[in-house]
């Protein structure tokens, strides 16, 4: 079981991480809550980790704090909720955010995620309910750094593409995806940005 991971950031395409752990390159899926907290290209880094193996892949799922890795490993235990459904969940809502939708049954908040459709829903209410360790949402203000790239910063056109990319990773249609991202453009916005806009916009 591999439980955590410290490197060096090589590569952040959303919603995948490559981190060089002393020469080996281990390729990671993240939610865009911990992608918005991760330091510059070419830095360190530490993330917990999940480890899931299927019949047909190895997969490493990364995480910029406990409560993050715990609200994923409590969502793919519901029936009908992937790893990916569960990201696309932590990458448009904050873990309080979920947590309060739960216990006040907020159905409508929850089907604006994409993917979530109204019997998900209503499943993870049922399911999750009173269920959720509430200590791992005690701080309601935690603080969320968005990436900063100083140099080699994309294009503006490039950086619209890989937004769009990240949302259909999420589960956004292609035609979605592109729509909801040219609702948020803004002059001088950074791919992260796009999306958490993007997604917030949907919520």
């Amino acid at each position: 079981m591999i439980g955590r991971l410290r490197g060096i950031l090589e590569l952040k395409k959303p919603p995948f991480l490559l981190i060089d752990v002393g020469g080996v390159g281990y390729e990671v899926q993240a939610p865009m809550s911990t992608i918005y907290q991760l330091p510059e290209i070419g830095s360190p880094v530490t993330l917990l980790t999940h480890f899931q193996v299927r019949e047909d892949a190895q997969i490493l799922f990364g995480f910029f704090e406990e409560r993050e890795r715990s609200l994923f490993k409590a969502l793919i235990k519901i029936s009908g909720v992937g790893p990916k459904m569960a990201l696309t969940i932590l990458s448009g809502m904050e873990v309080s955010h979920f947590i309060q939708c739960v216990d006040r049954r907020e159905i409508t908040s929850l089907v604006r995620l994409p993917g979530v459709g109204k019997k998900t829903a209503e499943r993870l209410i049922i399911e999750m309910a009173g269920k959720l360790d509430l200590s791992i949402t005690s701080e309601d203000n935690f603080s969320r750094k968005l990436f900063e790239q100083i140099q080699g910063s994309p294009s503006p056109k490039a950086m619209e593409e890989e937004a769009v990319s990240a949302l259909i990773a999420l589960g956004y249609k292609p035609q979605e995806a592109t729509r909801a991202i040219s609702k948020v453009i803004w002059e001088g916005a950074s791919s992260e940005e796009l999306i958490r806009m993007a997604l917030r916009a949907s919520i």
